[in-house]
């Protein structure tokens, strides 16, 4: 069946499956509208794709494969991602709060005070949890929060998305832990090619802290803009399982780093993903396209070249975890790209063109490749959204002196 409520958009991977007479039906955790597991009907009169499914054994004979019914020879489809029936989140481990990087001892950032996940008074809207996550500066509570929230809302607890005039702002800047140390993105050290444990380790602290960022830029986009009655239920599914991922992947990183013998802070971070979200916070638009289709997408480029470095170097514990995070990435492209495109078509303008007006406006520097082509496409962006583009201005968005690398680069 497919994961989507066809009422709102509930992630129906929450339903609960209950006996009705003599068949099997998923009730959707939001409105409790059942669809026929077999037929996808509904009582309501709405009705759900269904595919058939079927355990067939291997030629081998040992063991059984699962074969899924694809949509009518009609529609374009492809795969773009297969998950575990239940994926396990990574929990985080107690950390020592030290670090060493080839012999040489740093401390990591230590919490002053514990917070609940759930305050005292605690937010009662979607809307105002994502607020409440973006001015978490503690990283861990940020994702444990981030947890607590988007499984309140997949299951039906938070009753209410929370457009309204008087709904919470989102900060100018999300804070960051007192004693981490942020500097200008030109002041981090240099990566390397992953042929050192300081390099895997400068590599993996790198990608945790733009995973941190990541986390706020998908609460964010929800508070920032999201209080619009006129915004489909959807966009909030998507946005949440987005921010869910982003805190699963700064998970992951910040685990193999304490694997490695050190701690997500030990090394300084930058906030130069933070930058083009600043830049772009006066657009919908924008916001989709400089983050999710230029940052994002280029993500999908460098995340191979990535692995590949740490492959070499037999890091196996760390290459399942980027191969994670590179899969999820793409399903974070696709919905960019969805809302784009959504947007787009409510104001009665091209996507392409679009896309390519705001890059040019917003963006400094040529989209750099080589692309991902393939991943790309799976997430809806053809070549003619990207091929020979050139941003503009200085001060544009995401904008960066020559040499610099931001975001995804490695």
């Amino acid at each position: 069946m497919e994961a989507q409520c066809p009422h709102l958009g509930a992630d129906l991977s929450h339903a609960e499956i209950e006996e009705y007479n003599d068949d099997i039906v998923a009730v959707c955790p939001w409105h409790r509208y059942d669809f026929n597991l077999r037929t996808g009907v509904s009582e309501t009169g709405l009705r759900a794709c269904v595919y058939e499914v079927q355990l067939r054994s291997t030629e081998e004979g040992d063991a059984e494969d699962l074969w899924i019914e694809t949509p009518p020879s009609a529609e374009i489809w492809e795969v773009v991602d297969v998950r575990p029936v239940s994926e396990a989140f990574a929990e985080t481990p107690q950390s020592n709060n030290t670090s060493e990087l080839d012999g040489t001892l740093t401390a990591a950032p230590s919490d002053s005070k514990v917070e609940p996940i759930v305050p005292e008074n605690p937010p009662s809207t979607l809307l105002e949890w994502a607020v409440l996550i973006l001015n978490t500066a503690n990283a861990e509570l940020k994702v444990q929060r981030t947890r607590h929230a988007v499984s309140m809302f997949q299951t039906g607890q938070l009753k209410s998305i929370g457009r309204r005039k008087d709904a919470p702002l989102p900060p100018v800047v999300p804070p960051r832990e007192d004693g981490m140390i942020l500097v200008d993105p030109t002041k981090v050290a240099k990566r390397g090619k992953g042929g050192s444990l300081k390099s895997r380790i400068t590599m993996l602290h790198a990608l945790a802290n733009i995973e941190q960022w990541a986390i706020d830029l998908a609460w964010d986009i929800m508070a920032r803009f999201g209080n619009d009655r006129n915004m489909p239920h959807q966009f909030y599914t998507d946005f949440a399982r987005m921010a869910l991922d982003e805190a699963k992947h700064f998970t992951l990183l910040t685990n193999r780093l304490r694997e490695l013998g050190t701690s997500y802070g030990s090394l300084p971070i930058h906030s130069s993903l933070w930058e083009s979200a600043a830049k772009t916070s006066d657009s919908f638009l924008a916001r989709l396209a400089i983050i999710h289709l230029v940052h994002e997408a280029r993500g999908l480029d460098v995340n191979p070249v990535t692995i590949s470095k740490f492959e070499k170097a037999g890091d196996t514990e760390s290459v399942a975890s980027l191969q994670i995070i590179h899969l999820d990435e793409i399903t974070h492209v696709t919905s960019g790209h969805r809302w784009f495109t959504w947007k787009c078509g409510e104001e009665g303008v091209d996507p392409v063109q679009t896309f390519r007006s705001l890059v040019r406006e917003r963006f400094q520097g040529q989209l750099r490749g080589p692309f991902n082509i393939d991943d790309r496409q799976k997430a809806g962006m053809g070549k003619e959204f990207y091929e020979d583009l050139v941003g503009g201005s200085d001060e544009a968005a995401g904008g960066a002196a020559p040499g610099l690398t931001i975001a995804y680069e490695s």
